[in-house]
């Protein structure tokens, strides 16, 4: 029904003494992730509480939007249960919480993509409670900003490196050429053999194009999500099972480069990543768990 019509009669039955109940147009905006009160919070970072919005003016720590001054009223909010999300995939990141963890990304690492590369992984952040759910993503997602800059980088910048990638041992050599299996994609996939082994397993041939990574989003996110999912690297366990399983975040980071930066070797880049991670968890209004450094 149209806001003319509904105003005309309106206005017929007011004559009459009557009482019309106008619909509304009006909705209330989606809810920011839930509040949380082990959760650091700093100035114009936004949460939910008792169906509103709040933002914060400055850092705050177990402050109950409210009841505190640090916190301003953004108005009523509604659905979504503090993370609104259409998407089919029911991926436990809304798009809103995507962009806000990468405001800087390159439009190649799209969100679409990467729910489209979820199907092949489907105990990828389903696994568990709501909660160990929303770390597993935001581990994953906190490793993914540190190897590529925040989502901006497709391939490795250091162009030196790409002829060492090849193992010529391997039976099947390097058919792309000796410089062809440089890092691509969000986990920065490289030598002839991960390639072999990824596209064996996503039933892609990578070994042959490998160049399908920096071309195809979703291929893209299928690399990052096969290692992820199914190799441990220099570590004990895989990255989705250091986070299932609670064995912690720095679990997850030994499994991607161990070797080069846990026990001492480079704090500094672990630092890089725990700090993505704590603040991916913030966003999802969820604790770190512990554990955090390897």
């Amino acid at each position: 029904m149209s806001r003319r019509i509904i105003t005309l009669l309106a206005a017929f039955v007011a004559v009459l003494g009557l009482t019309v109940l106008v619909p509304s147009t009006a909705s209330a905006a989606a809810c920011a992730a839930a509040w949380n009160s082990s959760s650091v919070y700093t100035g114009g970072m936004t949460a939910s509480h008792n169906g509103r919005n709040w933002q914060a003016k400055w850092w705050t720590q177990n402050e109950t939007p409210g009841s505190a001054e640090v916190w301003a009223d953004q108005g009523a909010c509604g659905g979504g249960g503090g993370n609104p999300n259409p998407d089919p995939s029911g991926f436990v990141v809304s798009e809103a919480q995507f962009n806000q963890m990468f405001p800087n990304r390159n439009s190649f690492y799209s969100y679409s993509g990467l729910t489209a590369a979820m199907s092949a992984y489907p105990a990828f952040a389903k696994t568990g409670s709501d909660t160990v759910r929303k770390q597993e993503a935001a581990a994953f997602l906190a490793n993914v900003a540190h190897e590529t800059g925040g989502l901006v980088h497709i391939v490795e910048q250091n162009t030196a490196n790409y002829p060492h990638y090849c193992d010529w041992s391997q039976s099947y050599g390097c058919p792309a050429g000796q410089a062809a299996y440089y890092g691509r994609g969000p986990i920065q996939l490289s030598w002839n053999f991960n390639y072999k082994a990824a596209g064996d397993a996503l039933g892609i041939d990578l070994l042959g194009n490998p160049w399908r990574v920096e071309r195809e989003s979703a291929v893209a996110w299928k690399t990052g999500l096969w290692y992820w999912n199914t190799q441990s690297g220099p570590g004990t366990m895989t990255g989705h099972n250091a986070m299932v399983n609670q064995a912690g975040f720095g679990h997850s980071i030994r499994s991607i480069n161990g070797s080069l930066e846990c026990d001492g070797k480079n704090p500094a880049q672990v630092q890089s990543r725990v700090n993505n991670y704590q603040r991916f968890t913030q966003i999802l209004g969820v604790p770190t768990g512990g554990n955090l450094y390897c």
